[in-house]
């Protein structure tokens, strides 16, 4: 696994890095097998020092968590903890899920492109070519095959906002995302002719 340690705005010593690779490789090998990357990152807010970690795994999971404390280790040991409850709940649900499931989940592959943020248009220049947006980059990313529940499984381990999924049940391309209210919502654009 490879690890990125740095402190924004502090330093850190040799120390610290290698109590954290050690403490998170245990923690990590204890609930996956193939992590591959894990970024922590040490920094100070007013009189707290903060540790946030994200963890990279080979099934296209990515773990995060945040702690909090007065002293560094104990704002680390904080965020492992949380790395730890969110990676056994991980573990837990794919156990469960992999006991329906008879065959691995596929990915397809998907097109992923960031934009340039626009301007506001002057009353005067209206042309076609405000119109368009300009590409800033082009990448591939990776489109899960999943039933609905796994989605939203997927979209609660990772932390993150919005998963695009294709839905094995019909083949269509869904969206699933967390609402301001704490809820889940779910997009289901199918075709009906």
């Amino acid at each position: 696994m490879r690890y990125q340690i740095s402190g924004r705005h502090i330093d850190i010593g040799e120390a610290l890095q290698t109590h954290v690779k050690a403490e998170l490789g245990e923690t990590v090998e204890k609930y996956a097998q193939r992590p591959t990357e894990a970024v922590v990152v040490f920094s100070r807010n007013a009189h707290e020092l903060v540790c946030e970690s994200t963890i990279h795994l080979s099934t296209g999971l990515t773990a995060q968590a945040k702690g909090q404390a007065a002293e560094i280790y104990a704002a680390f040991e904080s965020c492992r903890e949380r790395l730890d409850k969110q990676m056994r709940r991980h573990k837990r649900r794919l156990r469960d899920h992999h006991n329906r499931r008879s065959e691995p989940v596929e990915f397809g592959a998907g097109a992923s492109y960031i934009l340039a943020a626009t301007e506001e248009p002057d009353e005067s220049s209206e042309s076609d070519d405000m119109l368009q947006p300009i590409v800033i980059a082009e990448m591939e990313t990776k489109v899960p095959e999943v039933s609905v529940g796994e989605a939203v499984m997927q979209l609660e381990l990772s932390g993150q906002k919005l998963l695009v999924f294709r839905n094995e049940g019909h083949g269509g391309v869904n969206v699933v995302y967390r609402r301001e209210d704490g809820n889940i919502g779910w997009i289901d654009p199918r075709n009906s002719k």
